[in-house]
């Protein structure tokens, strides 16, 4: 089976997400999205996958959030750029199959994509 992950290797979550599919002999594409950030395009199909709302894919408790957009009534246009300028606003671990796409918190979700 064939997957990618939007990785973040200093995020446990994101870490067990990546050894469980290694463990059931994924192959892994991971994307780095803190080193080669993501385009609003690419975010965008992302969500649109997900079938959620920009705000459910923001991780409200980051400092970024709270200091620079909590509170203010924001487009669904401003929360996306607001991730693809603040990658760590983005929740992980993403992962994607030929199956489905789930955001991997618990990490067992992968389970039901490969």
């Amino acid at each position: 089976m064939e997957v990618s992950i939007y990785h973040n290797p200093r995020c446990r979550k994101s870490r067990e997400a990546l050894a469980l599919l290694t463990e059931k002999s994924c192959k892994i594409t991971i994307v780095e999205y803190l080193k080669d950030r993501l385009s609003i395009e690419v975010l965008s199909n992302l969500i649109d996958e997900l079938n959620i709302q920009p705000i459910d894919l923001v991780r409200r408790n980051e400092a970024i959030w709270k200091e620079q957009f909590k509170g203010k009534e924001l487009s669904d246009k401003e929360i996306i750029l607001s991730m693809v300028n603040h990658p760590k606003l983005i929740e992980r671990p993403i992962v994607k199959s030929e199956k489905g796409i789930v955001i991997a918190r618990p990490s067992e979700k992968v389970l039901s994509i490969i």
